[in-house]
């Protein structure tokens, strides 16, 4: 780890930032001082609410904290009815493209009047506050229009990526008991058509609870329509009985569900993760303003996919929450060019960005020659997460990207956190590989197995938040002893466990060395996967790798890594550059880091929003059956490849 290593943020850039290093201080230590009136004075400050909450914070049903109980409110009116009255009416709200070059701008105006309508078509169909509404659809303007009439209304959304197989989606439905479905004709992902109205069907073949299936015309396909089921968004949206131009906002409690995300476990059934309303509301204003610099004048542009929490929290409800535009594009960064991103930047003029740490290296593995082509002047903010960043992608993206003048913010969160817990938050140095400091309200921390804080700096330990926070998950959908068993028990409820592995320097910036399963053992020797990672792919050979271990009858694990090469690296010299690599590690990290095999692919599993699943590789090195969850994943067949490509190692 490179925790010496220091970029300075500009000091034009520091000027005009939201958060400067003086208030940041400042909110730490009242965080620290004052929990309950911290989030007291910006729930008050942020929020527009309909009904005062009676009180900020209550932990009389630990661990199923409470935040500003009694207090009404809607998502969709303080994302959008309440920029209507505002001067930010006209301005747009979404920008979208679409793969084949298709536009739309939704100004705030417009996107109300779009929700309302279909607020109302939802409320024909006998959807009530508090039922479940499953959305399967690309990335389309109809998609957010879809959740915030949810929103509107009090119905509980449930997003299943455009990607997932319609076994995985049947998954999600019979959890949920959703009695309605909203997807499309098909979508659009690096050239092909995806069926989703066909896998639709097949999800929910002899499934007797689903009512009705919302189709949005998309892809222009021809796709089979069963009567009294099955009805075209185009037609209920036209229709004046079902989408009356006006809908009331549902007041809902802080604390009522706003929606539901599925997220895979190390078990084969996927999570179904609950958050509310009003603490995820805060959070996603809050984070939008300090860790993203977010103004309202700015268009921001979060490449997370809307099926995923970061599409859920940074493409969609952050910006729309502070009145800011957001840019949603339904294609993939590399078609039908690696230069596509960097079109669209300067189309659009973008001035904030954020994407995941395998998106910037698929786009460092095409080289620099595509970025050359097109004025990238408008970023003013690099950002990204989902998993760490390893140094050389961190200055690949400061330097090619941003012209060593925009700060890259790497930031950590999960799926059950909602959001960013600690970031590189533009206020302080940078240090490429770190995921930075906490943000203000959130108290991270590094523990022993036995939940003892560990002082020494960057000791690896377990990382964990020790006290609550707003946007926390409140439970599992119908599944309360698994939340318990999962996020509290492991340190007897004292704090929050994350199941990741972190060191924390001597300057308090937090290193990820991988989740808690992601650790090799090698002779006593506990080291993270990512550590061995991140010095894999500083070699010149290397886009990418991921480490896992393999039982060994003499160390107890041995290093396994599967590396995906640099275009236009010679395999045949395959022998010597396995050599050069285990060297380098062994002089980076440790000898006892060395990878006993090194197996080279043409890619590496992977879920939709860009996290290698490591527990897979871990099964196929292992040789064992993979019973994990794979449904999340982008490329199932990649599985294949892997155990082929391991086998022509070892025949």
């Amino acid at each position: 780890m490179a925790e010496n290593r220091k970029v300075e943020v500009p000091k034009d850039f520091l000027e005009k930032a939201n958060l400067t290093q003086e208030e940041y201080k400042r909110l730490r230590e009242w965080a620290s001082k004052d929990f309950e009136g911290f989030w007291d004075y910006f729930a008050k400050k942020e929020i527009s609410w309909f009904e005062p909450y009676k009180k900020v914070f209550d932990d009389s049903n630990a661990p199923f904290y409470k935040f500003f109980t009694g207090g009404k409110l809607n998502m969709c009116y303080n994302c959008v009815d309440r920029h209507v009255t505002t001067r930010k009416k006209n301005r747009a709200a979404i920008i979208w493209e679409s793969e084949q070059g298709e536009s739309r701008i939704l100004t705030y105006r417009e996107l109300q009047y779009q929700i309302n309508k279909f607020a109302n078509v939802l409320k024909t169909l006998g959807v009530k506050k508090g039922d479940v509404v499953v959305i399967y659809m690309p990335m389309i303007p109809e998609l957010p229009i879809a959740m915030l009439a949810c929103a509107k209304i009090g119905a509980i959304h449930s997003v299943v990526f455009a990607g997932m197989s319609s076994f995985a989606l049947r998954e999600r439905i019979l959890d949920a008991k959703s009695s309605i479905v909203i997807t499309a004709d098909g979508g659009f992902r690096g050239g092909k058509t995806i069926p989703l109205k066909e896998n639709v069907d097949k999800a929910i073949e002899k499934v007797k609870f689903i009512k009705y299936v919302v189709v949005v015309r998309h892809a222009d396909r021809d796709v089979p329509m069963k009567t009294l089921r099955d009805f075209w968004w185009g037609d209920l949206m036209s229709d004046p009985d079902y989408a009356k131009p006006y809908c009331e906002p549902e007041p809902m409690d802080a604390e009522d569900p706003l929606f539901l995300i599925y997220t895979s476990g190390s078990t084969s059934k996927p999570k179904g993760v609950v958050h509310s309303t009003g603490g995820y509301l805060l959070w996603r204003i809050l984070t939008a303003r300090w860790v993203f610099d977010l103004k309202e004048e700015d268009t921001f542009w979060s490449t997370a996919n809307i099926g995923w929490i970061s599409g859920h929290s940074y493409t969609l409800y952050g910006p729309l929450s502070i009145g800011s535009t957001t840019f949603i594009y339904e294609g993939m960064p590399l078609y039908p060019s690696p230069a596509q991103w960097w079109y669209l930047v300067e189309k659009y003029k973008i001035n904030v960005m954020y994407t995941a740490p395998t998106a910037i290296r698929a786009l460092m593995r095409h080289g620099d020659e595509w970025l050359k082509k097109y004025d990238l002047s408008s970023l003013r903010l690099l950002t990204t997460g989902g998993e760490r960043l390893n140094e050389a992608a961190w200055l690949w993206y400061w330097e090619k990207v941003g012209g060593k003048r925009c700060p890259v913010i790497d930031a950590y969160g999960q799926t059950e956190t909602a959001g960013h817990m600690i970031s590189s938050l533009p206020v302080a140095p940078q240090k490429p590989g770190s995921v930075g400091i906490p943000v203000p309200g959130i108290f991270p921390d590094i523990v022993d197995d036995d939940g003892n804080i560990i002082e020494e700096p960057t000791k690896t330990g377990h990382l964990v938040l020790k006290k609550p926070w707003p946007s926390m998950v409140r439970t599992l959908w119908n599944d309360e002893e698994g939340y318990k068993r999962l996020y509290w028990d492991r340190f007897g409820g004292k704090y929050y466990y994350t199941g990741d592995l972190a060191s924390k320097d001597e300057d308090g910036y937090f290193w990820m060395e991988g989740r808690a399963d992601d650790v090799v053992n090698v002779s006593a020797h506990r080291i993270g996967c990512a550590e061995i990672e991140n010095a894999l792919t500083n070699c010149k050979y290397v886009a990418e790798a991921a480490v896992v271990g393999r039982p060994d009858e003499i160390t107890g694990e041995e290093v396994v890594a599967f590396v995906v090469p640099k275009e236009g690296v010679d395999r045949t010299r395959h022998d010597e550059i396995v050599r050069k690599l285990r060297e380098y590690v062994s002089e980076t990290v440790s000898p006892i880091a060395k990878p006993s095999e090194v197996v080279f692919v043409d890619s590496l599993p992977k879920t939709r929003s860009g996290k290698i699943v490591r527990r897979v590789l871990k099964a196929i090195a292992s040789d064992k059956e993979i019973t994990q969850d794979v449904s999340t994943l982008e490329d199932v067949s990649v599985i294949d490849k892997i155990k082929k490509a391991l086998k022509e190692r070892n025949p």
